[in-house]
């Protein structure tokens, strides 16, 4: 896995990941779950679909 998510992407992503599972957890609808899917790939720094479109926001 190559790291394709960097700068603001990924910390956009980890807030919004962060702020869906609180909602979750606080009661809010089931769906918001899915904020474990843009806590993970900014934690990790690789995103499939950048990966399958081509897309690359890290320097590195």
């Amino acid at each position: 896995m190559q790291a394709n998510v960097g700068g603001i992407d990924k910390w956009l992503r980890i807030l919004i990941g962060l702020a869906l599972i609180a909602w979750a957890v606080l009661g809010g609808p089931v769906w918001a779950w899915i904020g474990v899917v843009p806590l993970a790939t900014g934690l990790f720094n690789f995103c499939p679909l950048y990966r399958l479109i081509g897309i690359n926001t890290c320097r590195r």
